[in-house]
């Protein structure tokens, strides 16, 4: 690995959410589930902004080994060798709590369910955002099983 610093074939990547730092390292190669399709990304990258969407975040360590990071909405910055990923949420594939992920898949469901029979679901109240905030949070917990299910 001295190596690889040395030449610069690594990039340092830095995945972070609102609750703090997810993951942080040298890695190979980052593939990122951005707004209008995946971006590759490998060291020496040009300088680039995007919209993170929601999708699976792909890492190629510098081992030759693939690990998985499911992801919600927010930003990627590259800076040559850098990444930063601004997530609304993260979480490594290997941490994902599949109970938890499909207890709250079926809690959107049910929702979505009431929202489309023109009933408010507890807490909705007047929210007028909160159909699509229900379908954000299935999509999210979608990923999170496909996520966790491909590792």
């Amino acid at each position: 690995m001295a190596g690889e610093k040395q030449d610069g074939s690594f990039l340092r990547i830095e995945v972070v959410d609102p609750d703090g730092l997810v993951f942080e390292g040298d890695v190979a190669m980052v593939v990122i589930p951005a707004a209008y399709g995946e971006i590759g990304i490998l060291p020496k990258h040009a300088p680039l902004v995007a919209k993170l969407d929601i999708g699976e975040l792909r890492v190629k360590t510098l081992n030759n080994q693939w690990m998985s990071l499911a992801v919600a909405e927010g930003f990627v910055l590259v800076q040559l060798d850098r990444v930063i990923v601004l997530a609304d949420a993260a979480e490594l594939a290997t941490e994902i709590d599949e109970e938890r992920a499909v207890r709250a898949r079926d809690r959107a469901l049910a929702n979505l369910a009431m929202i489309k029979e023109g009933k408010a679901p507890t807490g909705a109240g007047q929210d007028k955002l909160y159909p699509f905030r229900e379908q954000t949070a299935l999509k999210r917990q979608l990923n999170r099983l496909k996520v966790l299910r491909r590792a």
